[in-house]
């Protein structure tokens, strides 16, 4: 299951992302030499019109090949260079205007995206939206309450609420909605366990209420969902289904409990309480030291173990299109917002090299989201696609995001371009880049494996 989710995943990404190319190269009347999925020598092939449409040897990538597109590392990607010397002429790529050539090449990227965001819809139509099947408050971020609403500081972590004015509550959702569409001014919230109630004063701007929505976490276990791979919390052997009980003897009842302490310890050695099959265990950690911004805007350091909370219990909730479409839109932004923050930790140091993987990383998690059900399994697909989609617009040569550099300085300079060596040049230093990444990602994999 695993290898055919992996094939799945990799070929059905890869073919809207070239497709996106194709597609926009096309519609500006750039001549498509090759349309590839996967790399390397053909396997299979045939011609239709003036594209040969191929499937190649190794199915880590693809391309579009266009007339005029002057790539020594395309050849090498093919597998060997044209034949013959190409006589230029005007539905050369190279000889388009800037801004059809931009398009081509923002194409795939997207492609992509517009893939995740029909994904993300298609499930909230047929599965319907995700709502966490609890009502318990987790947290409360008082520094982020809202003028109005500091009563909501002194509930217990725990608390289920029941009701959110006249309205009942019977899951997660419930309390975010009725609280965002709730009319401005006294509104009174019912808690049990232990049984009170709060008045707040509902603010009139949505954005305040988007913050007094943000600032309550609902209730999620101490526990590990999944480990960052090469994180302190993978080396210290910890593993998803952990329940974790305390941090340096502090005793720890929730999610945001456990955070709390371990991103007041950043960098120190810890000990953690876990059980584990019903043994309680004892894992030392040395935490690793992030840079965050605060909701006042001041930075601090603080502790990161490299571990997920687990998995709520969810209810779905049927939508309408419209609604479906909204959701779509969310979870594509939220999600290229994840990813994107990923890669600024990664480059700043607060995440560790280590934590990066490869095919064998990609095939685990496609085995496990194929292994969950269909849907989980498209959200799977969903999730890369924005990730394939932020990758290649990073801006290095032979990437997508490096090629519309090369456009930026050619408009910069007025439509003299950089030269066919320079490219050739900056192209080579990029694929040896992407090489060298693929290699350090290959090689944490192995080193994973391996237990090290």
């Amino acid at each position: 299951m695993t290898i055919l989710a992996t094939i799945i995943v990799l070929g059905v990404l890869i073919f809207v992302h070239e497709l996106g190319h194709f597609a926009a190269a096309k519609a500006v009347g750039v001549e498509v030499q090759r349309f590839s999925i996967g790399l390397g020598p053909k396997v299979l092939g045939f011609q239709r019109g003036e594209t040969e449409y191929v499937l190649s040897a190794i199915p880590l990538g693809g391309y579009v090949k266009m007339g005029g597109m002057d790539d020594e590392v395309m050849e090498r990607l093919e597998g060997g260079a044209t034949d013959a010397p190409r006589i230029p002429n005007e539905r050369d790529f190279d000889a388009k205007p800037i801004w059809a050539r931009a398009f081509v090449i923002s194409a795939g990227v997207i492609m992509n995206m517009l893939f995740a965001f029909g994904t993300y819809g298609f499930l909230a139509v047929n599965y319907g939206v995700p709502e966490y099947d609890s009502t318990r408050v987790g947290a409360v971020v008082e520094e982020s309450l809202p003028a109005g609403t500091e009563a909501l500081a002194s509930l217990d972590a725990g608390s289920r609420v029941l009701r959110v004015g006249d309205a009942e509550t019977e899951h997660w959702g419930d309390v975010q909605r009725l609280i965002l569409n709730a009319e401005a001014g006294p509104l009174t919230i019912a808690f049990a366990e232990p049984s009170r109630e709060v008045e707040i004063r509902v603010p009139e701007g949505p954005e305040e209420r988007r913050d007094l929505v943000g600032a309550i976490s609902a209730w999620i276990e101490a526990g590990v969902g999944a480990v960052n791979p090469g994180s302190p919390a993978d080396e210290a052997g910890l593993e998803a289904g952990d329940r974790i009980v305390a941090v340096a003897g502090e005793s720890v009842e929730n999610w945001w409990e456990f955070v709390e302490e371990v991103e007041a310890r950043p960098g120190e050695r810890v000990e953690l309480t876990i059980v584990r099959e019903g043994r309680e265990l004892i894992r030392a950690v040395t935490l690793d030291s992030a840079t965050e911004t605060r909701p006042d805007g001041t930075t601090v350091e603080v502790g990161r173990a490299g571990v997920y909370p687990p998995q709520l219990a969810t209810t779905y909730r049927d939508v309408p299109v419209r609604e479906a479409v909204a959701y779509g839109y969310r979870e594509t932004v939220g999600v290229t917002g994840m990813i994107v923050g990923f890669l600024g930790d990664l480059v700043t140091g607060n995440i560790s090299p280590r934590s990066m993987g490869s095919i064998v990383t990609i095939g685990e998690a496609s085995g496990q989201a194929a292994a969950a059900g269909f849907d989980q399994f498209l959200r799977f697909m969903a999730l890369f696609s924005v990730n394939l989609a932020v990758l290649n617009l990073l801006p290095i040569p032979v990437l997508d995001g490096g090629h519309l550099v090369f456009l930026g300085i050619e408009a910069v300079r007025g439509g003299r371009g950089l030269t066919v060596e320079q490219r050739l040049k900056w192209s080579n230093v990029g694929f040896l880049i992407v090489v060298g990444i693929m290699v350090w990602a290959l090689s944490n994999d192995f080193l994973r494996l391996l237990g090290m």
